[in-house]
């Protein structure tokens, strides 16, 4: 029962040249993220060998974040063939991960400002993430289930 309700979903999203089109853009911003992140994992090595303080969290974030985009652009893809698990994953995570990752970032003495900065600038693509998943084409595409 499971195989028909992928394959009527999969098959409406690939006649649906809206639903497409905005996951086409998601799969390109989540791209541009990735390589801010790793724009902002470059930072942090000019950084540190400049001489300058780097901490162990602005380290890990640093590699982490770029490793992630590739977990998020394959569940993007997944969701693109009509998988709704993968589209859900791609959507909570699209919402969760620049208020995590700011949030974390605005607590006094975490890292510096000009960490601060980057790390914004790096969720950007993923706000508009956020905003396309939510979008009428998407949510007509992957209809709430029970």
């Amino acid at each position: 029962m499971d195989t028909n309700t992928h394959t009527t979903t999969e098959a409406a999203l690939l006649d649906n040249p809206r639903a497409q089109g905005a996951l086409d853009t998601a799969k390109s911003s989540i791209k541009v993220y990735g390589a801010l992140s790793a724009v902002a994992l470059l930072a942090v090595v000019v950084v540190s060998s400049s001489g300058h303080m780097v901490n162990t969290f602005m380290w890990v974030r640093a590699v982490l974040l770029p490793v992630v985009t590739a977990l998020i652009y394959r569940m993007a893809i997944s969701a693109s063939r009509g998988s709704r698990r993968a589209f859900e994953r791609v959507s909570t995570l699209a919402v969760i991960m620049p208020i995590a990752i700011i949030g974390v970032d605005l607590i006094p003495g975490v890292c510096p400002p000009w960490y601060v900065v980057t790390q914004v600038v790096c969720m950007l693509p993923i706000i508009r993430v956020a905003f396309l998943t939510r979008g009428s084409a998407l949510r007509a595409a992957f209809p709430k289930g029970r």
